[in-house]
């Protein structure tokens, strides 16, 4: 299949990915633009880890308002080691979405490892007697808790949530994504949701 240019852009405004990685990657995959994605998601997570470790002391404080009504508003830190990415307009936009996505979800944290064990344990007990009640087998009750709970961290942690404007990925393939376009580590750091009428708190993440 000839790759042609229109064909090119359009998997680079799919993935934001640079032309010359775009085109390889449809040379790879025939044309096929899915195929295309899937290889140039896998390459970027793959840069993603090599730079998770580097230092981000840069970046912005991003706020959202929801417009509607004015009655639910987000704060988020995000972090990444140049001002000079900080200020990219794809930066901001993934700062952005993180808000939006944090607003329409409600995430307790961004981390699983930054929820309180005590709330772990109660979510625990709370399974174990679900499953007690429906009488299951003792021999996989262990293993039906633990599937419940993986579920609950899918639902309540920011980045093993599904990112609300593609469900096909997670915020945190979405995070690696736009750190293998950006090429600086990106880090998100902390989070504050309000809504009128309920109590919320910060929620932090340490690097």
């Amino acid at each position: 299949m000839q790759i042609t240019a229109s064909i090119v852009k359009e998997l680079r405004n799919k993935t934001g990915a640079g032309m010359m990685d775009c085109k390889k990657a449809l040379v790879e995959t025939n044309g096929d633009i899915d195929k295309a994605i899937d290889t140039l998601r896998a390459r970027g997570i793959a840069k993603a880890e090599k730079k998770a470790g580097r230092s981000a002391k840069e970046g912005i404080i991003y706020s959202y308002i929801h417009q509607t009504d004015n009655k639910l508003g987000v704060l988020v830190e995000i972090n990444c080691e140049t001002d000079f990415v900080a200020a990219t307009d794809n930066f901001v936009q993934f700062a952005k979405d993180i808000a939006m996505q944090i607003a329409a979800m409600n995430p307790l944290t961004v981390k699983r490892e930054d929820i309180p064990a005590d709330i772990i344990e109660r979510e625990k007990a709370s399974y174990k007697e679900q499953v007690i009640n429906e009488g299951k087998p003792e021999h996989i009750a262990d293993r039906i808790i633990t599937g419940k709970l993986e579920k609950y961290y899918r639902e309540n942690v920011l980045l093993e949530q599904d990112f609300f404007k593609d469900t096909d990925k997670t915020i945190e393939t979405y995070l690696k994504e736009t750190i293998s376009m950006l090429g600086e580590n990106i880090f998100i750091a902390r989070f504050a949701r309000f809504k009128v009428g309920e109590t919320g708190g910060d929620n932090a993440s340490e690097e």
